[in-house]
C-alpha cells in the first residue's frame, strides 16, 4: 500500500508509519473476528424419486439447526442464528416433486429458511462441512436414505447398512412417542387480535390447522392432554372475535376447537416448542381495491418517461386483471419510476397526482376526476329523493308481541308518541319518509305505517330486532346486623354507727362522750329512733362510702354484705360488695328479594310509618309521619357475557329516641354501581363500630392506696361492638327457571 507523504522528520515518520501499521492489523484482525457465517446457496431437486434439499454456508456450521414443521400450510422452517443471508435472493421457485418453494428471510443477525411443500411430511437433516441437507419423506410413505454429500448426482444406495449409518447421522424431525402438552394459555395481541399459546412437549410436534365452517380445528399429533387442561376457555370478555377455545383427547392426538364470530382470518407459527394461533378481525371496506391495514398488492415496478394517464391505468389494470372504466374526462401525461412497490399504492399516488378519484363495485374500477365522481353521487341523492317523494304510499301493519307500540311508534317518529304522527315531529331521528306516518292501536297493540315499499322494509327489520322478550333478573339481598354488648360494674359501700345513746344510753347528743354516732351516721334517722324525726336508720344512712356497682340491662346489681357488731350491738361496721356483668349478642337477618326486567327499576319495600305531632303555617298543630323501612332499589343491566351490572341503593331504618314528643329516625343507607357475574354473591358495604368505656369513681386519697383502696372506689367497663353487612345476589332468570 502506498502511503502519503507527510513532511515531518524522520525519527518521527517512522513513529507514524508503525502506529498506522499495527492499526491496520488490528482492524484487520477485528473483521476477522466479526465475520459471519452467510448462506451462499439453496438448490432443492429429486434425487430418486426423493426431494433433496443443500443450504451451503460460507463456513461449516456448528449443530444442525433448530427447525419445526408445519401441516397447514404445509411449511418447514429452519433458524439459523448468527448466519446473515448472501445469496442475493429471497425467494427460489422450485415446483419439483413435494417442494414449491423457498424463502430466506433474514431478521438482524438470525436468518430463517422457510421451505413451502405441497403436503406436509417429516424430514431428515445433516451436517457435511459447509453444505447443510435436508431429505423429505416420499408421501407415499417410503423412507429414503441420503447419499453423500461428495456425490450429489449418485443414486440413493437401499443397502440396510447404509441406511443403518445414516440412521445415526440423521436428527428425524417427527416425535414417535407420545408427549403431553405442557399448558393452554390464551392472551389479547394488537389489534384486538385473540392469541391461543400451546407449549408444546418438544419442537417435534406435528400440528394440523383446518377451517370447518366458522371453527378453527387444530389437531397435535401424536400428544396426549393432561386432566387439568381439559376445559373449555370462555374469552368472551377479551374483546377478541374469539368466543370460546374447547380442548380435548381424541385417540392419539389432542384436538383444540377454537370459535371465533364476525368476518376473521387466522395465522399460526411455531417457535421452539411454543404454538401460537393468533385470530384477528377483518374489517371489510367495499371502497378499497385491496383489503387489510396498509397496501396489501403484490409488488410492481414502474418506469415510463411523460406516459399517458389512461395508458398508465391499462398497465395497472393487465397486472391486476381489474376491469377499468376511464371516463373522458381523464387525460395528461405523467413520468414515474416506481420500484418494488404495491399496485394499490401505485394507483393511488397516480391518482392523487391527477386529482382522480374511484369507486369500486365488484372487480370494476371506475376512475374519473373527483368533481365528475361527486357530481355524479349528489345527482343520484337528488334522483332517489325525487323518486321517494313521487313513490306510491303503502300501508302495512305490524304486530307487537313483546314491546308497546305507542313506544315503537315514538322511536319510528323521532320521539313524537300517541295514537298517530306524521311529518314534521322528530324529522332529525325519524326512521319514515317525509310522507310517512304511523299509528299505534292499543288494544290490539298493533302498528300501522304507511310509507314507500322501501321504508316499509327498513320499518321490519327495526321491529324485529326490538320486539324481543326482555331478560329478567332475581336481586336478592341479605342484610345482616350483628351487636356484642358486654359491661362489668363492681363496687363498695362501707360506713358504720355507734347507737349507744340510742339504744339505753342517756336522751339526746352531746357535743363529746360515749353516746356520739360514729362514722357517717346520720343525725335524722338516728333520732328517728328516738322519736324526734320520722327517718328510719338503715344502713344507706350510716355509710361514709357509697359507691355502689350501677345497673345494667334494667337489673340492679348483686350485693353482699357484711356487718360487725360489738356491745350487745349497739356500735356495728359494715361492708357492701355490689358486682355486675352484662353480655348481649344479637343478630338481625333482613333477606327482600325482587325480580325484574332487564334495565327496569324495581323497588321493594317494608316498615314502619310513625306519627308526631309539627306546627303548620296558622299555628296549628298537625299529624305527621315518618318511615322507618327496609327498602331494596335496584336497576339492573345485563351484559353480553352475561354479566349483571347493579345500580343500586339498600336502605335500612330503625326507630330511635323520643325528642320533643317526637321519633327520631336511625339510618343506615348505601348506594352504589357494581358489576357481578350471574349467580355470584358481592358485598356492596359494610360498616363496623367499636366502643370501649373504662371508667373508676373514688374517694380522693383513700381509693389510691393499694390494695385497701379498693375499699373506696367504684369500677365500671363497657365494651359494644355493632356491624352492618350488606350482600347482593343477581341471577338472569331463563324460561326455564333461574340461569345458574
Amino acid at each position: 500500500m502506498k502511503m502519503p507523504s507527510i513532511p515531518m522528520p524522520q525519527r518521527a515518520t517512522g513513529r507514524v508509519l508503525r502506529r498506522v501499521l499495527l492499526g491496520a492489523t488490528l482492524l484487520t484482525a477485528g473483521a476477522t473476528a466479526w465475520a459471519q457465517i452467510a448462506i451462499q446457496s439453496l438448490t432443492a431437486g429429486l434425487q430418486s424419486g426423493t426431494d433433496v434439499i443443500r443450504i451451503e454456508t460460507s463456513e461449516p456450521l456448528r449443530a444442525v439447526p433448530a427447525g419445526f414443521s408445519i401441516q397447514s400450510p404445509a411449511r418447514i422452517a429452519l433458524d439459523f442464528p448468527g448466519v446473515v443471508n448472501a445469496s442475493g435472493k429471497t425467494t427460489l421457485e422450485v415446483n419439483q416433486g413435494n417442494v414449491r418453494s423457498a424463502n430466506i428471510v433474514q431478521a438482524g443477525d438470525r436468518t430463517r429458511v422457510v421451505i413451502n411443500l405441497r403436503q406436509s411430511t417429516p424430514y431428515q437433516a445433516r451436517l457435511d462441512g459447509k453444505v447443510l441437507t435436508l431429505v423429505l419423506d416420499r408421501t407415499d410413505g417410503s423412507n429414503a436414505v441420503l447419499a453423500p454429500a461428495a456425490a450429489p448426482a449418485a443414486p440413493l444406495p437401499t443397502v440396510p447398512a447404509v441406511a443403518a449409518v445414516a440412521a445415526q447421522q440423521f436428527a428425524p424431525n417427527t416425535a414417535r412417542e407420545v408427549g403431553a402438552l405442557r399448558d393452554i394459555d390464551f392472551r389479547r395481541g394488537v389489534g384486538n387480535a385473540g392469541r391461543v399459546v400451546v407449549e408444546l412437549p418438544s419442537n417435534q410436534v406435528g400440528v394440523d390447522i383446518r377451517q370447518q365452517g366458522q371453527t378453527l380445528v387444530v389437531d397435535f399429533l401424536k400428544t396426549q392432554l393432561p386432566e387439568g387442561l381439559r376445559r373449555r376457555l370462555d374469552v368472551t370478555d377479551f374483546g377478541t372475535p374469539v368466543r370460546t377455545v374447547t380442548t380435548q383427547q381424541e385417540g392419539d392426538r389432542v384436538r383444540m376447537i377454537v370459535s371465533p364470530q364476525g368476518n376473521w382470518e387466522h395465522a399460526a407459527y411455531q417457535s421452539d416448542n411454543q404454538f401460537v394461533l393468533e385470530v384477528r378481525e377483518v374489517r371489510v371496506d367495499p371502497s378499497r381495491v385491496s383489503q387489510g391495514p396498509g397496501y396489501t398488492g403484490e409488488k410492481l415496478s414502474l418506469n415510463f418517461q411523460n406516459i399517458e394517464i389512461r395508458s398508465l391505468l391499462q398497465v395497472i389494470a393487465d397486472f391486476t386483471n381489474f376491469n377499468v372504466v376511464t371516463s373522458d374526462s381523464v387525460s395528461g401525461a405523467l413520468t414515474l419510476r416506481l420500484k418494488d412497490v404495491p399496485w394499490d399504492q401505485a394507483l393511488d399516488i397516480i391518482m392523487q397526482s391527477k386529482g382522480l378519484g374511484m369507486r369500486k363495485l365488484g372487480n370494476v374500477l371506475w376512475i374519473a376526476p373527483k368533481d365528475e365522481i361527486a357530481a355524479r353521487e349528489k345527482a343520484d341523492l337528488e334522483s332517489r329523493v325525487s323518486i321517494e317523494n313521487l313513490e306510491v304510499l303503502r300501508t302495512q301493519g305490524f304486530q307487537i308481541n313483546y314491546a308497546k307500540a305507542a313506544d315503537l311508534a315514538a322511536q319510528l317518529t323521532g320521539g313524537a308518541s300517541g295514537g298517530g304522527a306524521s311529518a314534521g315531529s322528530g324529522a332529525a331521528a325519524r326512521l319514515l319518509s317525509t310522507r310517512g306516518s304511523v299509528i299505534a292501536e292499543p288494544r290490539t297493540n298493533q302498528l300501522f305505517v304507511t310509507d314507500i315499499p322501501s321504508k316499509l322494509e327498513q320499518v321490519q327489520q327495526l321491529i324485529t330486532k326490538l320486539d324481543i322478550p326482555v331478560r329478567q333478573v332475581l336481586i336478592e339481598a341479605r342484610i345482616v346486623e350483628a351487636d356484642d354488648r358486654f359491661g362489668r360494674n363492681l363496687g363498695v359501700r362501707l360506713g358504720g354507727s355507734d347507737l349507744r345513746g340510742v339504744r339505753g344510753g342517756d336522751a339526746g347528743y352531746k357535743a363529746g362522750g360515749s353516746n356520739r354516732v360514729a362514722f357517717g351516721g346520720s343525725y335524722n334517722a338516728v333520732s328517728g329512733t328516738t322519736g324526734e324525726t320520722n327517718t328510719a336508720l338503715t344502713t344507706t344512712n350510716t355509710n361514709f362510702v357509697n359507691l355502689p356497682a350501677s345497673g345494667l340491662g334494667g337489673l340492679s346489681a348483686a350485693t353482699f354484705a357484711v356487718s360487725l357488731f360489738s356491745n350487745a350491738a349497739n356500735r356495728f361496721l359494715s361492708l357492701e360488695i355490689s358486682a355486675l356483668e352484662a353480655d348481649n349478642r344479637g343478630k338481625i337477618v333482613s333477606s327482600p328479594r325482587v325480580v325484574t326486567a332487564d334495565q327496569v327499576k324495581a323497588v321493594i319495600e317494608q316498615g314502619t310509618e310513625f306519627a308526631f305531632q309539627q306546627a303548620t303555617a296558622s299555628g296549628a298543630t298537625a299529624v305527621a309521619f315518618r318511615k322507618a323501612s327496609l327498602k331494596l332499589e335496584v336497576t339492573p343491566q345485563i351484559t353480553p357475557d352475561d354479566n349483571i351490572i347493579l345500580d343500586v341503593q339498600v336502605n335500612k331504618d330503625s326507630p330511635g329516641e323520643i325528642v320533643a314528643g317526637a321519633i327520631s329516625i336511625n339510618t343506615k343507607q348505601v348506594k352504589t354501581n357494581v358489576l357481578v357475574e350471574n349467580g355470584g354473591t358481592v358485598v356492596i358495604g359494610g360498616i363496623f363500630e367499636m366502643t370501649e368505656i373504662e371508667g373508676t369513681t373514688k374517694v380522693p386519697l383513700l381509693g389510691d392506696a393499694p390494695i385497701v383502696g379498693n375499699l373506696f372506689k367504684s369500677r365500671s367497663r363497657t365494651s359494644n361492638k355493632s356491624e352492618l353487612l350488606i350482600f347482593l345476589t343477581p341471577r338472569v332468570i331463563t324460561d326455564r327457571g333461574v340461569l345458574r
